[in-house]
């Protein structure tokens, strides 16, 4: 199984599952009290899940995660200190996955890419939702 934690100074800043990744069953990395549940679903064939739907409970997020699952290309996931000072890098290719949840992120994309991206909504706009910071 190949699940990377990165973390700094007790911040989880990302979770990434690696391309070619396996689990005999049904597995999520992410803490239960995680906004956003992160992990792989694994069943034998002819399993079915009956029909259902969820729950409407109200729920409160005061974070905003974002995952990326790379179809094409190759891009660059760069994690910075609050000051801006880099100090780690994660390069996805396809069938990576990462889940983004703390802490100051940069893209950069190395080869013509699309991932499939899911966040919480509603979205208000980067003017809202992001807050750029000056890197070194």
């Amino acid at each position: 199984m190949s699940y990377e934690r990165i973390e700094r100074d007790g911040l989880l800043y990302a979770e990434v599952i690696w391309a070619g990744t396996t689990v005999q069953k049904s597995r999520f990395f992410s803490g239960e009290q995680s906004s956003l549940q992160f992990g792989l679903l694994a069943h034998e064939a002819g399993f079915v899940e009956p029909a259902h739907y969820h729950h409407p409970i109200k729920r409160e997020i005061s974070d905003l995660q974002q995952m990326l699952v790379v179809q094409r290309g190759v891009l660059a996931i760069d994690f910075f200190t609050p000051e801006g000072a880099k100090f780690h890098e994660v390069v996805l290719r396809v069938g990576d996955a990462i889940n983004l949840v703390h802490g100051v992120h940069a893209v950069r994309v190395i080869e013509d890419m699309q991932c499939v991206s899911v966040k919480q909504g509603p979205f208000f706009g980067d003017k809202l939702d992001k807050i750029n910071v000056s890197t070194k």
